[in-house]
C-alpha cells in the first residue's frame, strides 16, 4: 500500500511541471575585459571593432567632418585600453608630433607624485626647503606660506598677471590657499624636481615616467612656456596610466593616493581644479583667465565622472572611468572656440556630438 501511495504522488509532481521549464542552473556573472596596455615599443596596439559597440556610425562619420573642418590634427577614443576610432586630419600623420600646451601641466603632476613616493619632495613641505628662499619677492613669511601643493592646485596666492616666472614678477597676492588662479606659477615645480633629483627635469622625467609607459615626446623650455610635444599616441599611453589611477600594468608608475587626490577638487574655491587636471560634475568652476565663480560643470554635456588635461588651442585629453574610455582631440584652435585659455565653448559643442555617437 505504501508503493502504490508514492507512485501516485510521483505521477502527481510529474503531471504538475512543465515539460518546457529547465532547471534552475546559477549562472555565474561574465568576466570583466581586462583592460589592455600596449606594447612599450613598436606600433601593436589592439583594437576593438567599432560595430562590435553599437555606435551610430552615420554620427560619427559627421563627428570626424566636423573635426577635419575644426581644425583638429588628431582624434582618437580608446576603450578599455583598445582603439575604437584614430584618424589624422590636415596633413597630421601618426608619427606626427604636436604640442600639449597646458594638457602637460598633468605630466608635471605626475612627475612630482613620482618625487614625492622617491621620498625627494612632500608636497606639504615649504617651497623654500627645496630651492632656497626668496624665490619671490612676496615678504618671507608670506612666501614661507607656499607649498608644492599651492603649485599643484594653482592657490599660491602669487601675482598672475605675468607668464613670465621670475622673481620681480612673483609678488605677493594673497595668502597661499586662499586664492585660485591659473597661471604659470606651477613651473617651479620643474626647477624643485631638478634640483632634488640633482639632474635636469627631462632627463627625470624620462627615467621615470615616459620610458615607463612607452610614450616618445620633447619638453621645449621656452623663455615663457614649458611644452611637451609628442605623437597622440603617447599622449593616449598617458590617459591609459591615468584611467588606471596611475599603475601600468602591474607596476605602480604614481602612487594611488597621490594620483586619487590629482583627480578630486584640490581646494574650495574652485572644486573643478585638482593637481592640475580639470574636473566635470562639481557645483562650481572658475575660468583660467577670471575670479568670477559660475555655477555648474565646466562641460555640461560630458559624464560628471570626466577629468582632462586640457590646453591652449584645444589640446584635450578626456578620461572617462565610468565608460572606460579615453578621447583625444589635437590640434589647432577650434573655430568654435572663445577663449584663448585651457577652458572653451569646443568642450561642450564637442561632446555634444560625441554623444550622438556613443549613446
Amino acid at each position: 500500500m505504501y508503493r502504490i501511495y508514492l507512485f501516485v504522488m510521483l505521477l502527481f509532481v510529474v503531471s504538475c511541471t512543465d515539460p518546457d521549464d529547465e532547471p534552475t542552473v546559477p549562472i555565474p556573472p561574465a568576466e570583466e575585459e581586462n583592460t589592455y596596455f600596449p606594447p612599450l615599443t613598436g606600433d601593436e596596439w589592439a583594437t576593438t571593432p567599432i560595430d562590435s559597440l553599437d555606435w551610430n556610425l552615420d554620427k560619427l562619420e559627421e563627428l570626424k567632418r566636423f573635426l577635419a573642418e575644426d581644425n583638429a590634427r588628431s582624434f582618437m577614443i580608446l576603450v578599455n585600453g583598445r582603439i575604437v576610432v584614430e584618424e589624422y586630419f590636415n596633413g597630421h600623420s601618426a608619427t606626427d608630433t604636436w604640442e600639449w600646451n597646458s594638457a602637460g601641466k598633468t605630466l608635471v603632476t605626475a612627475t612630482t607624485g613620482i618625487a614625492q613616493q622617491e621620498g625627494l619632495i612632500n608636497i606639504t613641505s615649504k617651497v623654500s626647503d627645496y630651492i632656497g628662499t626668496e624665490w619671490t619677492s612676496a615678504p618671507l613669511e608670506k612666501e614661507a606660506l607656499i607649498q608644492p601643493y599651492h603649485l599643484l592646485s594653482m592657490s599660491s596666492g602669487l601675482n598672475d598677471e605675468s607668464n613670465f616666472i621670475t622673481k620681480d614678477n612673483l609678488t605677493y597676492l594673497a595668502d597661499a590657499g586662499t586664492r585660485w588662479s591659473y597661471n604659470n606659477v606651477f613651473q617651479i615645480l620643474i626647477d624643485i624636481i631638478s634640483e632634488v633629483s640633482d639632474q635636469d627635469f627631462q632627463a627625470y622625467f624620462t627615467e621615470k615616467l615616459e620610458s615607463k609607459i612607452g610614450m616618445e615626446g620633447f619638453w621645449n623650455f621656452g623663455p615663457i612656456f614649458k611644452i611637451y610635444h609628442s605623437d597622440t599616441r603617447s599622449m593616449a599611453r598617458f590617459g591609459l596610466l591615468a584611467l588606471n589611477q596611475g599603475k601600468w600594468e602591474e607596476e605602480t608608475i604614481v602612487a594611488e593616493d597621490f594620483f586619487q587626490a590629482s583627480v578630486q577638487p584640490s581646494q574650495e574655491i574652485n572644486p573643478s581644479y585638482g593637481y592640475m587636471w580639470w574636473l566635470n560634475g562639481q557645483p562650481t568652476f572658475m575660468l583660467s583667465n577670471s575670479q568670477e565663480v559660475f555655477q555648474g560643470s565646466i562641460v555640461p554635456n560630458a559624464p560628471t565622472d570626466m577629468y582632462a588635461a586640457m590646453g591652449f588651442a584645444e589640446q584635450r585629453l578626456y578620461i572617462v572611468p565610468s565608460k572606460k574610455m579615453i578621447v583625444i582631440r589635437m590640434g589647432e584652435a577650434s573655430n568654435v572656440s572663445d577663449s584663448d585659455f585651457a577652458l572653451s565653448d569646443f568642450d561642450n559643442v564637442f561632446w555634444e556630438k560625441l554623444n550622438e555617437v556613443i549613446n
